[in-house]
């Protein structure tokens, strides 16, 4: 993990200026056999890191364990309360402001995070300053830039996109073995009553078969366009 944890040093980010900061939020959570507890984690520092080197942001270290208790019954899997998430990113934020830095753009690699966005919700009360990358649309147009085979309800966890973009920036993390974890679960209507062990044994649900570093070079790539657009509406006034 250590390319993908910022190392700056106070000089560094001196010489920057007070730039807009860059906040992955990951989990803790099973992704199965072949991938790691840290999957999310990672995914959302690749993704922080690509913003930041492409816009001039100030990146900064993740918050490794957050919302994960529909994987709770799964091996592994760690979480903080819904409240210690927001009281963190809020604290977060309010140091930053006071630091003057114009606004936190937060990269959510995992879908159980929900409350993120009632804290961006209530910090942008008073202005737009905090956004959270990447939302739904950005999402769909990713995975159109990318070609990935799978549509977004049958790729829901460690399938083809998460996949995809370990395979290109962190392939030492992706175990022998991923290409037998297809498991297919594309309607999961009750997930927040049953949890992930209601659809699924191997903690997969989606194609990661169909992952390839190709696929996540594009998925970032298409990340740090449909970015812009945030970062745009962060520095309105």
């Amino acid at each position: 993990m250590d390319e993908l944890i910022t190392q700056a040093t106070t000089g560094d980010e001196r010489r920057r200026g007070r730039a807009i900061a860059v906040l992955p939020v990951g989990s803790f959570e099973q992704h199965g056999d072949h991938l790691p507890l840290i999957t999310d984690t990672a995914i959302a520092c690749l993704i922080a890191r690509r913003l930041a080197d492409d816009h001039g942001l100030f990146l900064l270290p993740p918050i490794t364990i957050a919302c994960s208790h529909e994987h709770a019954p799964m091996a592994g899997t760690v979480s903080i309360s819904a409240a210690t998430l927001y009281a963190v990113v809020n604290d977060i934020w309010r140091s930053l402001e006071a630091s003057g830095h114009p606004g936190l753009i937060i990269v959510n690699g995992h879908g159980g995070n929900y409350v993120l966005s009632n804290v961006v919700q209530e910090l942008n009360v008073s202005g737009p300053r905090v956004a959270l990358f990447p939302v739904s649309e950005d999402r769909a147009q990713a995975r159109a830039d990318a070609a990935l085979e799978s549509s977004s309800a049958e790729d829901m966890h460690g399938g083809e996109f998460e996949v995809s973009l370990l395979l290109h920036g962190a392939p030492h993390l992706v175990h022998e073995g991923i290409d037998a974890d297809d498991h297919s679960a594309p309607s999961r209507p009750h997930l927040l009553t049953l949890g992930m062990a209601g659809y699924t044994t191997n903690g997969i649900i989606g194609q990661p078969s169909l992952a390839s570093a190709a696929k996540g070079k594009a998925l970032l790539d298409s990340f740090s366009r449909s970015a812009r657009c945030h970062l745009d509406a962060i520095v309105q006034r």
